[in-house]
């Protein structure tokens, strides 16, 4: 984590700060110094989310950048840029949040103009910034370069866009079962203007460089229909005209598919030739032929307004063959997997809590069962949390074991007095290993969490872990749950300044899950 010690702002300028989510490319570094470089009031903060899936050692920040930017960095565990996002933003305290890609590079006047755009009505929710796709002046683009250069008029692109705190808020951030990089931001688009804000294109700019991609990259990208299935899910049938996205081509696909598979079916069926071409052969022969010239028009209109050299070419040609059936397989994928997809957030189904400081007082290495003490609140927030249908469990580190300072039977006995004074609990999951043990249980790793949401039968995305030490929220981010703070006098104030959410205590963290207020 970097937190430099210096940051100009300007006296009266609206305040913001800055989110980036990465998975570590290069282009991360010019961004930053980008932003660094900027002659207008400079971001509160900034804060960079790394979303490898094994943040460790966290990226770093160079000296030129922390010089002039409050810079801080914090593990996202790889679950995408919508989770990453909402780390980011919910560690900020401005009213306003802006979001940029990491392969952006920001305009020399860009803080100048952003200050302008944020000087608007109290209506507005959020204001886009303008993209601008450089592309090869000595050729025509390929395919993936238009498709890039798409994001020059495409609405509400988090590549460059910045919302008000407060509707943040109010819409809980991104919807994290987005898992890529696609319909996140129409999805929370949409989701601000339900909510009663508007939307405005600013005057900033920002340039978004062609990414390098292999041959493969638009193939790739049909996993995005999957993500189209949850849009239908969420939004209705019309969802694409209320984020303007277009119509896109599934339909063609699917018809593509469906002749592909009648002709394949037709002329592999057994038939009594009677004499001649059997009917069932003129059926599959014309479908083949229909397949083949939708595939043939889809890849001619690809390749026309490219390039037309011999790679491209052969490029849009096998791709356009593939592209189809790969399409419908993530449209159905998605339709089945979000078949009962609900509003953002879903509901918590499990709270997992940590044992020592949290339910009961900390009393380090602990083999009498006579000495827990539970904390004030702790059986009342167990309680109203089972009343409210919410299953609750415990995830607990106990490296007293390993380091032979407790029995394994002096630990039971001692889990089940706090079962009883303060529970009972629907599952108990406890790491005995060392520091030294390298376990995959022990927080901050997520073994705990996901092995408590398996015994209770529960996505780990529909938990929330609530402990006092930093170790239990970054656990419960590692494993994509939600993870609450409630800070003890043993809490690092940097683990309270990471925190995303921090309760007072454990009445209002359990008021938090319960969704009747709003936290950090």
């Amino acid at each position: 984590m970097t937190t430099p010690t210096t940051s100009t702002t300007t006296p009266g300028a609206p305040r913001y700060a800055v989110v980036v989510p990465t998975v570590g490319r290069p282009s991360l570094d010019r961004l930053l110094e980008s932003l660094a470089g900027q002659s207008g009031p400079l971001p509160e903060q900034v804060v960079v989310v790394d979303d490898r899936r094994d943040p460790s050692p966290l990226l770093a920040v160079t000296p030129q950048v922390s010089a002039r930017l409050r810079v801080t960095v914090v593990p996202g565990f790889g679950h995408g840029p919508a989770a990453a996002r909402n780390v980011g933003w919910r560690l900020t305290r401005t009213p306003w949040v802006a979001f940029l890609d990491d392969d952006v590079v920001v305009t020399d006047s860009w803080a100048l103009d952003l200050a302008d755009d944020l000087l608007v009505a109290d209506g507005i929710g959020g204001t886009q910034g303008r993209l601008v796709v450089p592309l090869p002046q000595d050729r025509r683009p390929t395919d993936w370069e238009r498709g890039t250069a798409g994001l020059e008029h495409a609405r509400w692109a988090t590549a460059d866009m910045a919302y008000r705190r407060s509707a943040l808020v109010a819409v809980r951030g991104f919807d994290e079962r987005f898992p890529r990089a696609y319909r996140e931001d129409a999805d929370l688009a949409l989701r601000v203007t339900q909510h009663g804000w508007s939307l405005v294109r600013g005057r900033r700019q920002t340039v978004h460089p062609v990414r390098p991609a292999d041959d493969g990259v638009s193939l790739r990208v049909q996993r995005g229909n999957a993500d189209d299935a949850l849009m239908r899910r969420l939004h209705g049938r019309d969802w694409r005209r209320e984020a303007a996205t277009g119509r896109g081509r599934l339909r063609w696909h699917g018809l593509t598919v469906a002749l592909a598979a009648l002709g394949a079916g037709a002329l592999a069926a057994p038939t009594r030739r009677r004499g001649g071409t059997t009917t069932t052969t003129i059926v599959g022969l014309g479908a083949l032929a229909g397949w083949a010239g939708l595939t043939t028009r889809f890849a001619v209109n690809r390749i026309a307004p490219g390039p037309r050299d011999r790679s491209e070419v052969w490029r849009m040609t096998w791709t356009s063959t593939a592209i189809p059936f790969a399409a419908v397989w993530h449209r159905l994928a998605g339709w089945w997997r979000h078949r009962g997809a609900a509003p953002w957030p879903p509901r918590p189904r499990a709270v997992l809590f940590d044992r020592d400081g949290t339910l009961v007082r900390d009393v380090p290495y602990n083999p009498d069962p006579g000495a827990v003490a539970p904390l004030p609140q702790a059986a009342r927030s167990v309680a109203r949390l089972r009343s409210a249908g919410i299953r609750v469990g415990v995830v607990s580190n106990q490296s007293g074991v390993a380091r032979g300072l407790i029995s394994r039977h002096a630990l039971s006995a001692v889990n089940a007095a706090v079962d009883a004074s303060v529970g009972p609990f629907d599952t108990w999951q406890v790491c005995v290993h060392g520091p030294e043990d390298a376990c995959s249980c022990r927080k901050p790793l997520p073994g705990l969490v996901h092995a408590a949401a398996r015994d209770l039968g529960v996505p780990p995305q529909h938990c929330v872990v609530i402990g006092d030490i930093g170790a239990d929220v970054l656990a419960a981010r590692a494993a994509g749950a939600r993870g609450i703070l409630v800070p003890t006098d043993a809490t690092l104030p940097q683990e309270v300044a990471t925190a995303p959410e921090v309760a007072a205590d454990l009445a209002t963290a359990v008021d938090l899950v319960l969704g009747r207020r709003d936290g950090r």
